[in-house]
């Protein structure tokens, strides 16, 4: 089987670390044409064919920028890697009800309780609530650890030609509902479960920092949710800015100059600009809600620093990396609500998970995000892959995909 492999260990860490070299021999990352396929962990499973395979924060773990903290929740020995994902069902586990050999699915890659064998009374403070992204047993029942697809030995990932998933993470998708959709609604959750935990009030000035796949979400996921504030978006290329546009920013900034972003900001949230005797500058006042969606120390760093006091700052870019200055945080009372994958919402008057939510927006014509995918690899070019999408602005990449056809 083919697929991409990580597998950790102090060796092959520190190879890497010294050499800079995070891909093949030696590394923790490789691409292989043996892998084995990975089996159902119990009869409750299937075994689903990869179609299209994201790239997203995997990119992170490969270049090894992810929180060493996290290490104990997966389990890489090796694990396939991938989350994002759409494909065909291959194998029925004999347990498995209201799925049939053929289906075509999306799988919400968190892996909480209700896929670990427990039952719903020993369920987790967490899962209990419908919080599956902060679920408590990411190490414990029937699968080894790891919170996500491609994070967890078991059950492999969407980087592969097959993955494992539980029918609690399976969502079938409607014929009317192309592929090209089907792929992006993974990373759209993440963005909706973020503004749906962490609305602005219609009188708020938003500020979203970073105009990659979720920045762009998260715009478009506050004006679908019927969100009247005013957006304001920082992106760092003229591509972006034109999709934030499109999604519904009210205005948009593109620079990479820091001094620059200051000032339009500034200007924008009618908030004053003061430098201390060293290090950057900071503002008084800002953004009532600001949503970090890159993840960078500098994006963390600015958005901290765009926050008005008392201010809310979402974080959803997942951190790489990261030192912070908790200085302003605390004198400013800034609010910090970091948000994580999805969940299940209050909506409509009814308790809904992201991903049904999503898709219902989709086969009904309200949301199409197919033209965000923009590139496509086989999976023979990881190599070209990674080089396209961590050269972002060169590329103009938006969304990237590995493709499993022939």
């Amino acid at each position: 089987m083919r697929a991409i492999q990580f597998k950790a260990s102090i060796p092959r860490f520190i190879f890497s670390k010294i050499t800079g070299k995070y891909v093949g021999k030696g590394t923790m990352c490789q691409f292989t044409t043996n892998a084995p396929e990975p089996q159902l962990p119990t009869p409750e499973w299937v075994k689903i064919k990869t179609k299209l395979g994201g790239i997203c924060s995997d990119v992170n773990v490969i270049f090894l920028k992810d929180s060493i903290n996290l290490e104990p929740i997966t389990s890489f020995n090796p694990a396939i890697m991938g989350h994002e994902n759409l494909g065909t069902i291959h194998e029925l586990g004999e347990s498995v009800r209201g799925f049939e050999i053929g289906d075509r699915v999306i799988a919400d890659p968190m892996l909480p309780c209700p896929t670990r064998g427990f039952k719903s009374e020993n369920y987790c403070h967490s899962c209990k609530r419908g919080d599956f992204s902060t679920c408590e047993n990411f190490t414990e029942g029937t699968i080894a650890p790891g919170f996500n697809l491609g994070f967890c030995e078991s059950v492999g990932g969407s980087w592969g030609d097959y993955f494992c998933a539980h029918p609690f993470q399976l969502f079938k998708v409607p014929d009317k509902i192309s592929d090209e959709n089907a792929i992006l609604v993974d990373s759209f959750t993440g963005a909706l479960h973020a503004v749906m935990r962490h609305p602005p009030k219609d009188t708020d000035d938003v500020l979203v920092v970073g105009c990659g796949i979720i920045g762009l979400h998260t715009i478009r996921a506050l004006r679908i949710l019927g969100s009247k504030a005013r957006i304001i978006a920082l992106a760092r290329y003229e591509f972006q800015g034109m999709e934030a546009k499109n999604a519904g920013a009210d205005e948009v900034i593109i620079s990479r100059n820091k001094k620059e972003i200051y000032r339009k900001v500034a200007t924008l949230t009618d908030a004053k600009i003061k430098k201390p005797f060293i290090g950057n500058e900071i503002m008084i006042g800002g953004a009532d809600v600001v949503y970090e969606c890159a993840g960078t120390n500098q994006s963390i760093d600015d958005a901290i620093r765009f926050t008005r006091n008392g201010g809310i700052l979402v974080a959803i870019g997942i951190p790489a990396d990261i030192t912070i200055d908790w200085g302003m945080i605390v004198s400013f009372e800034i609010n910090i609500a970091p948000s994580f994958c999805s969940a299940e919402e209050d909506y409509e008057e009814k308790r809904i998970r992201c991903y049904q939510m999503v898709l219902e927006w989709m086969a009904a014509g309200k949301l199409d995000l197919s033209h965000m995918l923009t590139h496509k690899f086989r999976i023979e070019e990881f190599k070209k892959a990674l080089k396209s999408v961590t050269h972002k602005g060169k590329n103009k990449v938006i969304k990237a995909v590995f493709s499993f056809e022939e």
